[in-house]
């Protein structure tokens, strides 16, 4: 019985991964409606069909297999798929339980996945304001205090933006509004949702909105500062490194040039790659000083070096990069130390990464 029901939804994700893949933006919908007709519930086709299809958009990007122009338009008709679906179904429900606001965090472009979570909770019976990616934390809370919901939902899919998203977490929480965030930025467990003092954090849009009919949110308690949550911020290293980012990126790149000749034979691209590469190092850098965890930017290291060598850039910078910027921010304890866990985390992968120097140098 099990592998009868399953068939038709591996049949219909691959339809849906061949429509976005090529473009055909009539054949995703179609493909979707078919499924409906089919007796997949709309929930399963926003979950089980887009939801994981676009997983491997971004999945297919890493790998090198797609353009980011064709990973956009995938996107594109993925989200343009939703809101036929949501045309279509939007005169057979009814908004009873509540307002929920649900907006992606300033600087979060992902937008798909906070679409997905509105739609299931308008599905669920939820009157939602559903604001769109790159939402601007005072034009968030300009929209709070004009309509006054229940709830506001945050996304983020980039662990950059999450002292973007703590100063909107403690905003929002100071109008009395109650925050559930959701996204790969806030940990596999949810971790940084609660170190960042979040009501509720929930893995996926189906766990969310099972929360919710589990009954209200409690409102959030008296108004405070992100640095309550975080007193290690005291120390200011966070906020060096974050104003210094365009001097250490700088500065990285110089000394890679010294440190690896070959990199004097890069052709512009691979040079723009290279030093988009450094400005993300520095920024997960200053996100692991915020949220005090060296772990999140080892682990974003040999995400990095995995990403490098699937697009034929060299991976033997990482080392080098980390060293300029241990030498740089000898004077900072905390990011001495994250730098150097990290360096110890590519250990495993170093004897590659040199021989590989080697043989360019």
């Amino acid at each position: 019985m099990t592998s009868t029901t399953r068939l038709p939804d591996e049949r219909w994700r691959d339809e849906l991964w061949e429509a976005v893949s090529t473009g055909n933006e009539q054949l995703a919908t179609h493909t979707l409606f078919q499924a409906l007709e089919a007796g997949l519930s709309a929930e399963g086709v926003l979950l089980d069909l887009i939801a994981p299809v676009q997983r491997k958009v971004g999945e297919e990007w890493a790998a090198d297999r797609i353009t980011v122009a064709q990973e956009h338009a995938a996107t594109a008709i993925n989200d343009r798929a939703i809101a036929a679906l949501s045309h279509h179904y939007a005169a057979h429900t009814t908004a009873s339980r509540g307002r929920a606001l649900v907006a992606c965090v300033d600087g979060e472009w992902h937008g798909l996945p906070a679409r997905l979570l509105a739609e299931v909770l308008k599905l669920r019976g939820w009157n939602v304001d559903f604001l769109g990616a790159q939402i601007p934390t005072s034009h968030l809370i300009m929209h709070i205090h004009q309509t006054w919901p229940d709830l506001v939902a945050l996304s983020s899919s980039i662990a950059t933006r999450l002292p973007t998203a703590h100063a909107t977490i403690t905003a929002v929480q100071a109008t009395g509004t109650p925050v559930l965030v959701g996204g790969a930025a806030f940990g596999v467990h949810g971790q940084y949702a609660r170190l960042l003092g979040a009501d509720i954090w929930a893995p996926n849009a189906t766990a969310a909105a099972d929360r919710l009919e589990q009954g209200p949110v409690p409102r959030p308690g008296p108004a405070h500062q992100p640095i309550d949550d975080l007193p290690h911020l005291a120390d200011q290293e966070y906020t060096m490194v974050a104003r210094t980012r365009t001097s250490l990126v700088r500065t990285v790149m110089s000394g890679l040039e010294v440190r690896l000749p070959a990199m004097r034979d890069y052709t512009s691209a691979q040079r723009r790659h290279t030093a988009e590469d450094v400005a993300h190092i520095v920024d997960f850098l200053a996100t692991a000083l915020y949220t005090g965890d060296p772990d999140q930017f080892s682990d974003f290291l040999a995400c990095t070096a995995g990403i490098l060598t699937a697009r034929k850039i060299p991976a033997r910078s990482l080392i080098p990069a980390l060293d300029i910027l241990a030498e740089q921010l000898k004077d900072f304890p905390r990011a001495a130390s994250i730098l150097s866990q990290a360096t110890d985390r590519l250990t495993g992968t170093r004897s590659v990464i040199a021989s590989d120097a080697r043989n360019h140098a």
